[in-house]
């Protein structure tokens, strides 16, 4: 496996839940990393977490659904570490509901930040790797980007569909052109604040008495999965990871 120390790395959704996780092990392995995320007072507790056990991070407040936040954020990694090897695009929304309820503005969020904020991390970190010819993109879909789950799934699993595609896509035009690894991370359920952002007492009602019935990832299990893909040699290109629960259907 390739080592990571002196490697710098991009993680959006850093406040909580997999980015969370994700920023602490790529810091345990050696790698310099940018904490993204909207909420400034968890990324610097997390920040202060990750020097204490002797890693390197840098504070980047970003909303990745608005393209200039974003290039601010990249610029002010590369100001300070000179590279990016590693853009982890893990931030999400996940409020389920009818169609027919017309929840429209959470739809409108889930595409913002679900799809393009994918794009425009992307977009921002992609010159950078270019220049470097080298650099590793990571992207969470879903198993929900899979396969539609049911009733309240369609608009999420539709932007998480997009990202699988997205990703295939972009590995196949920058992998053996400018070297660049493209890997997507499909997760099953996950203990993390997704479901805290449905609205919906229905749909709120059956996420809690589904993590009754099954154990869920934790975030740390998704932070192993995303280690490995990029601990991987370089001439290996790890596509696709699809991680489930043993007891998840």
């Amino acid at each position: 496996m390739k080592a990571l120390t002196e490697q710098v790395a991009l993680v959006t959704g850093a406040s909580s839940g997999i980015g969370e996780a994700t920023a602490k092990k790529l810091a345990s392995a050696g790698v310099k990393v940018g904490i993204a995320a909207r909420r400034a007072d968890r990324l610097h507790a997390l920040k202060a977490e990750i020097e204490q056990q002797g890693g390197q991070a840098v504070v980047l407040e970003m909303d990745v659904a608005d393209k200039a936040s974003v290039e601010r954020g990249v610029k002010k990694l590369i100001d300070a570490y000179g590279r990016i090897d590693i853009a982890f695009n893990n931030a999400g929304l996940m409020p389920l509901s009818n169609i027919d309820e017309f929840k429209t503005d959470e739809w409108d969020r889930m595409v913002d930040v679900n799809i393009k904020g994918v794009l425009n991390l992307s977009a921002a970190v992609l010159p950078q790797m270019i220049k470097q010819h080298s650099g590793h993109i990571v992207n969470t879909s879903s198993v929900a980007g899979r396969k539609v789950y049911g009733q309240g799934f369609a608009v999420y699993s539709a932007t998480k569909f997009a990202v699988s595609a997205f990703t295939e896509g972009l590995r196949m035009e920058v992998g053996q052109k400018h070297n660049i690894r493209v890997t997507s991370i499909q997760p099953g359920a996950t203990a993390t604040e997704l479901s805290q952002h449905t609205t919906s007492e229905e749909f709120s009602q059956m996420m809690a008495g589904f993590s009754s019935q099954v154990q869920f990832l934790s975030p740390s299990d998704i932070a192993d999965t995303v280690l490995f893909a990029v601990s991987a040699p370089e001439h290996v290109n790890i596509a696709e990871l699809f991680v489930m629960p043993t007891n998840q259907v």
